[in-house]
């Protein structure tokens, strides 16, 4: 097998350095970090002209980039440019499950994007269509909440909740599905989607079949990490948590920021868009990646288990 060429956009992020380390440990690939700083390219992915000078010799550009809602869009722009003026380009371009907006239901990949929830899903959307005119080039993945290995969003941030027990049984807030999806087997399917020629053209959604609810997934961690008894958190407990704790915390992020202080130790906000997804009954439907890249989905209870031994305080 030839050696795959791969430009990783957002290398320093939290999945970016996972692809990039997984990619390394291949025989069949070289990839290629770029990032505004810290990687091995230096690149403003929202730069047209220094996106396609940085796609020579490339064979495929992963985007893990991240950031605000316009600098999504911009990327998508320029990587479109990059795309129309490179037609042996591929591009593996991770979306998210926020693309779908206010979908509910089981939604498989034919499912309407109305990424109508708030911008960052608006700009997932968008991206999306940005990029749909090289669609023959690009395959798209939407993950749902990527968990494992230090996620800061769907490890790091819960365990400090359920540890300050800000967080446990949310009762019928709790029961919808959490759509996880392991940042190994998101890894697994960028790996497949690479060596699968057929995938290009294709979207797929990235979530474990049968996930657990929220109320599962957040007592089963409360209970590996000793965070016991596990916390019943009521309607009133929300809403202080939403309306009053979570704008305060915002900016007191906002001032740290700005006076250079680190924002690390700052206790996390539970915020309305979280809540939102609590309550949201969408489950995301994942059997054509489990057929065409041949995903072996990690065990969620095993996973949080061995997250939880390595977090665990003495």
């Amino acid at each position: 097998m030839n050696t795959i060429r791969v430009l990783v956009l957002g290398a320093t992020g939290y999945i970016g350095r996972h692809v990039v380390d997984a990619l390394a440990s291949t025989s069949w690939s070289r990839p290629v970090a770029a990032a505004r700083r810290g990687a091995t390219v230096q690149l403003d992915a929202t730069d047209e002209t220094a996106l396609l000078k940085s796609a020579d010799h490339i064979d495929v550009i992963v985007n893990a980039l991240g950031g605000s809602p316009a600098t999504m869009i911009a990327n998508a722009t320029a990587l479109r440019t990059t795309l129309m003026q490179r037609p042996n380009l591929r591009l593996i371009h991770l979306s998210s499950m926020a693309a779908y907006g206010s979908a509910r239901g089981l939604v498989d990949e034919t499912r309407p994007l109305l990424g109508n929830l708030d911008a960052y899903a608006e700009a997932k959307a968008k991206a999306e269509e940005i990029l749909q005119p090289c669609q023959e080039q690009v395959t798209i993945l939407r993950p749902g909440c990527v968990y494992g290995n230090g996620s800061p969003q769907w490890t790091l941030r819960i365990e400090k909740l359920l540890r300050a027990h800000r967080l446990g049984d949310l009762g019928a807030i709790g029961d919808g599905s959490t759509n996880l999806v392991h940042v190994n087997d998101l890894v697994y399917a960028v790996l497949a989607a690479l060596q699968t020629s057929e995938a290009s053209g294709n979207a797929y959604n990235l979530a474990m079949p049968e996930a657990p609810t929220w109320n599962d997934y957040l007592i089963e961690y409360a209970r590996a990490l000793a965070a016991t008894p596990v916390t019943r958190i009521g309607a009133r407990r929300l809403k202080y948590e939403t309306r009053l704790a979570a704008p305060v915390l915002k900016i007191a992020e906002i001032l740290c920021r700005k006076m250079r202080i680190d924002t690390r130790h700052l206790p996390p906000a539970i915020t309305p868009s979280l809540l939102r997804l609590w309550q949201q009954d969408i489950v995301l439907c994942s059997k054509k990646a489990t057929h065409d890249l041949k995903i072996s989905w990690t065990p969620w209870k095993k996973a949080i288990r061995e997250e939880a031994l390595f977090h665990r305080q003495p």
